[in-house]
Order: structure tokens, then sequence, then C-alpha cells
């Protein structure tokens, strides 16, 4: 295994914690990652009570399956966003198929689009939760500020190069979101799983 293959210390003794059922470690857990399951659960399911519902399950399911992690496959935050996504598609369907079933509007090519429009609004969310400071703090200017680079730049205290480095690197990151296979981030993010 290289350097680089070694999942993060947290991320292992986490999981080795879990695994031993010390409650604590589920709090601490939950205190670190709570508001990213639960914001792409709402991003999918675009439901406050049905997020909510979507966090408990996915922090159960942790608890219940502690083994269900491998730290080997990649970050801890990347395998809680993959089934915060798997749970929230599974609700979205279940409830959308319902109500098509009972006569509501739309088909099932509808539903498959809202699927994949909900996937990919939750992959950006989860790419610009994910991506370097200095990188969000730059597009953050850009976009909901209306900065352009020069003003970016002085306002983070870097040159106009490097704020032109950083907007370009988040952008391309951003670009990921409609990508289905992009490498280097968690399977069943992009797409409609």
């Amino acid at each position: 295994m290289t350097r680089r293959d070694v999942p993060p210390r947290w991320d292992r003794r986490m999981q080795q914690r879990l695994a031993h059922g010390e409650a604590a470690a589920l709090g601490e857990l939950y205190d670190r990652f709570a508001s990213l399951v639960h914001g792409l659960a709402h991003r999918v399911l675009d439901d406050e009570h049905a997020a909510d519902a979507i966090t408990r399950d996915v922090f159960a399911h942790v608890w219940q399956h502690p083994d269900a992690y491998d730290p080997r496959q990649g970050p801890l935050r990347s395998w809680l966003a993959l089934l915060t996504h798997r749970l929230a598609v599974q609700r979205l369907r279940t409830t959308e198929t319902a109500a098509l079933a009972r006569g509501g509007p739309g088909t099932t090519e509808d539903l498959e689009r809202k699927v994949r429009h909900a996937s990919v609004a939750a992959r950006a969310d989860y790419i610009v939760q994910s991506m370097p400071a200095p990188l969000r703090a730059a597009l953050e200017l850009a976009y909901f500020q209306r900065r352009d680079y020069h003003q970016t730049a002085v306002d983070l205290g870097v040159t106009d190069d490097e704020a032109r480095r950083r907007l370009r690197l988040g952008l391309q990151l951003l670009s990921t979101a409609h990508d289905t296979e992009a490498p280097g981030t968690p399977p069943g993010i992009g797409g409609a799983a």
C-alpha cells in the first residue's frame, strides 16, 4: 500500500471506535458530518422532514453496521455522502413512484430527470463543501459577491494570478458535477444511482 492509499488516521480510528460500540464516537461523527448528510439529503429531496429522516437513517445505519465502512476504500466523509445519496434517491424514487401510481402529475421519465437533477445538485454541493477553503473563498467572492478576479485578489490578499488560479481550479472541480464517473469522487454521487 502506497502512502497515498493509506486512509486518514481519524477515519480508521473512528471506524474502530464505532465497531467497539463507543457511543461517544457516534456523537463525534454526528457533530462532524450531520450538516453534510442533512444538506445532501435536503438537496436531493427538497424536503426538510425527509432530510431529517434520512439523516437519522444514515447515522442509525452507521451505528448498526460500523463494519460497512472500509477505510481502505476512501474517506469516511465520501462513504457517508454515498450512503446519504443512495438513501435519499431511494426515498425520492419511492415517494415519486407512489405519487405517480396514485395518478399524480408526471411520468417515469420526469421522475428519472428529477433524480438526475437532484444528483447533480447534491454532487455540486458535496464538491463545494469538500474543496480547499482558499478555492471555496475565491468562488464565493466571485459568485455571490460578483467580484472579478482582480477584486477577488484584493479581498483575499493574493496576487491576480493566484486569484485566477483559484477561480479556475474551483470551476474545474465544479464542472465535474455533471460527470457520472468523475475520477476521485464518491461513487454514486453523480448520475442517477
